[in-house]
């Protein structure tokens, strides 16, 4: 493989559009980060979380630095990471600030349980983590967050809230499971299948 040396690279500039475009064919997990103490609470959906460390547990998150969650999270060093569930679609459309929902209203609606560090967990979210902010990178409009894990709380719920092409779609792995049994081919009396 030729590798052309960066200097002879001509600088094509990529359009914010076409970068979100291209990004709409990326599956993501629906998750609310959750930021604050007390009644200064505020969240937001996000399909941004990814693990960084199973030694320590922890969380990469990348959020904008104009939201309203990035100032408490710096101010608290502390944030709450909550995974939907399929049947949370209200809740990421509240928390995406749908009917232009702020602060705390976001919250309503929902049963939520407070985390060791002060952060709000939601109740029936697949996994809810109290996270411990190690370090922030800030780069361009956002905010690179690593979150020590401090806390998990997991619910027996199974189907999974997706964020795909602009839309939000549920993946229940029993569910989905029986349909491709439907409709794949038998493999029996075939070789190398």
């Amino acid at each position: 493989m030729n590798v052309v040396p960066r200097d002879l690279m001509t600088e094509i500039p990529v359009s914010s559009a076409d970068f979100r475009g291209a990004m709409r064919h990326l599956t993501g997990g629906v998750s609310v980060i959750t930021a604050g103490r007390g009644t200064d609470i505020t969240g937001m959906t996000v399909t941004s979380v990814s693990s960084l460390s199973v030694e320590p547990p922890t969380l990469l998150v990348s959020i904008n630095r104009d939201a309203s969650s990035f100032p408490l999270i710096k101010r608290h060093g502390a944030f709450g990471v909550n995974i939907l569930n399929a049947d949370q679609l209200d809740v990421a459309e509240r928390f995406s600030g749908k009917g232009g929902l702020k602060g705390a209203d976001r919250f309503k609606g929902a049963t939520w349980v407070t985390a060791v560090s002060g952060v709000p967990l939601l109740a029936g979210a697949l996994s809810a983590f109290d996270c411990e902010v190690e370090e922030i990178m800030e780069r361009h409009s956002h905010g690179i967050i690593i979150g020590r894990v401090r806390d998990i709380r997991n619910s027996t719920r199974s189907a999974a809230l997706a964020y795909w092409h602009g839309q939000y779609v549920a993946v229940d792995q029993d569910e989905d499971a029986a349909r491709l049994a439907e409709v794949s081919v038998p493999t029996h009396g075939r070789r190398g299948v």
